[in-house]
This record gives C-alpha cells, sequence and structure tokens, in this order.
C-alpha cells in the first residue's frame, strides 16, 4: 500500500468537494480551533475531524509516516511549555492544585497539566483535517479553483507545486534515511526514542540541500516556458461550487461562530473548571 502523503483518488463526498471550499472549510476550522480554549467544543472538533476522515476513505496507514514526527513534536511542546512556563497555567486558571514537586520551581499542578492538555486537543482538531487536505485535494484542480474565486494565478500554481512537492519531500526523506541505515544508523523501533529522534535530525541537513537543488531545477524550467508573462491562463483541472461545497463552508462558520460563542460565554477563551 502506497504511504506517501499525497493526493489519491478516492469516491468520497470529501474528494468530490472543491479545491477552494475545501481549504476556506480548512481556514474557517483553524481559526475556529486557535480562538478558543474550551475543552468540549475541542473534543467535539476532534471527534468530528475523526469522523470526516473516516468518512474521505483515506487509509489511516497513508498518514501514519508523518503522525509519527507529529507525535513527537507534541511531545517536544509540551515539555518546552513546561519548562519555560511551569505555572501557566496556574495564572489562566486562578488557582492552584499541587501534585508533586519535580526539583525547585517545577511543581506540576493539575491546572498546568489541564492548560496543556487543551493545547495538544488544539493540535489533534486541526492536525487531522489539514492532512486530509493534503491526501484529498487534487493540486491542479485546487489552483483551478482558487484562480477562479479571484486569487492570482501565479500563487494559485505556486500552491499547487507545494502540494506537489510533499510527496517528493517524503521520498527523499525516506531515500536518505535508507542510506543512513546502510551506514549502520540504527532508525529502527529497537533503538530509543531520544536516540531516534537525534538521528533523524541527521537527515534533514541533507534533505535541506537537496529540496533546494529541486527548487532551482523547478523555476529554471518555469522560466524557459515563460510562465508569469501572460495576466491569464487556462487551466485543464477546473470544478465550479456545488451544492455540498456550500454546505461545507456553511457547517465550518457555524463551527466558529460556536468557538466565538463559547468565548462570550465563559468570559475569556478559557474555560475554568477550577471556579
Amino acid at each position: 500500500m502506497n504511504t506517501m502523503l499525497e493526493y489519491s483518488e478516492i469516491d468520497s463526498p470529501i474528494h468530490k468537494l472543491s479545491g477552494a471550499s475545501k481549504l476556506i472549510a480548512l481556514i474557517l476550522w483553524a481559526i475556529a480551533s486557535m480562538v478558543t480554549y474550551n475543552t468540549f467544543l475541542l473534543i467535539g472538533m476532534f471527534i468530528f475531524s475523526v469522523v470526516v476522515f473516516k468518512i474521505s476513505k483515506v487509509p489511516f496507514k497513508k498518514v501514519s509516516f508523518v503522525l509519527y514526527f507529529i507525535l513527537v513534536f507534541l511531545l517536544i511542546n509540551n515539555i518546552a511549555i513546561f519548562i519555560f512556563s511551569p505555572l501557566e497555567g496556574v495564572k489562566i486558571y486562578n488557582s492552584r492544585t499541587d501534585l508533586f514537586t519535580i526539583i525547585g520551581p517545577y511543581t506540576v499542578t493539575i491546572e498546568q497539566l489541564f492548560y496543556q492538555f487543551n493545547i495538544t486537543l488544539k493540535y489533534f482538531s486541526i492536525i487531522p483535517m489539514a492532512l486530509l487536505f493534503i491526501v484529498a485535494t487534487n493540486p491542479s484542480e485546487f489552483a483551478a479553483s482558487l484562480n477562479k474565486v479571484g486569487v492570482n494565478y501565479k500563487i494559485a500554481y505556486s500552491v499547487a507545486i507545494a502540494l506537489r512537492y510533499v510527496p517528493d519531500i517524503q521520498k527523499d526523506y525516506m531515500d536518505i534515511s535508507f542510506a543512513q541505515q546502510a551506514r549502520g544508523i540504527d532508525m529502527s523501533k529497537k533503538e530509543k526514542v531520544s536516540k531516534r529522534i537525534k538521528q533523524s535530525v541527521a537527515i534533514l541537513i541533507p534533505l535541506i540541500f537537496s529540496s533546494l537543488d529541486k527548487i532551482e531545477t523547478i523555476s529554471t524550467g518555469m522560466e524557459l516556458r515563460a510562465f508569469g508573462n501572460k495576466k491569464k491562463r487556462t487551466w485543464y483541472s477546473e470544478r465550479s461550487f456545488k451544492i455540498g461545497d456550500y454546505i461545507t463552508v456553511a457547517i465550518m462558520m457555524t463551527i466558529l461562530l460556536m468557538a466565538i460563542a463559547c468565548n462570550i460565554y465563559n468570559g475569556g477563551r478559557f474555560y475554568n473548571p477550577f471556579l
């Protein structure tokens, strides 16, 4: 099974939506997640995103490669938050319930755990939708849709290239990883997580140089074809808005309004169960 994070043609309601409506929906969804820390709404959004992902019929294995790195990032992010601001939750919720002290000012509190739990929920609510956008959106059709709603075709084409480049980056990473393993560097699950992270970082340097070479090749090819000389261009792939697109945007707008309503009801962005 192909596990690359790239677009694949699947007969599902999500794939039938236009690229522009999916982008608008993703933006509204991301804003809704960012503007509120209401725990119940974030949990509901996470469940809703998982349901939508299931409806899309995209195999979970297709995004498992990326999810591994996302989970590592979330772990590092939570550790960093605690190191630099171990009592941020206490300040936000105006309450303090100590569990145990690690060392010095580093005391684990229920409020801090609840605060970081909400931050993690934010990521978990956004990540499935962002991954789904990548694997369920045809780059060429998406660029055509953007241009149709008024986005300059140069910008639209740049976005399409970026989406197409995602699987190339994954392939380069895997090739470099296999080369490193052939030299005796163990990247398997037998190694400790900390060592695997350190070894993964070592892959980034050749990956960056490889990416820069490809950028130069693509830009040269576009210049040779006189890309950008005309004010307009035609598109091979183009899809107009249908009833499903309008319903999708309406649902996302409703969720955004719910997030704003939660903030008004809670008297701020944070839901405080410690009052």
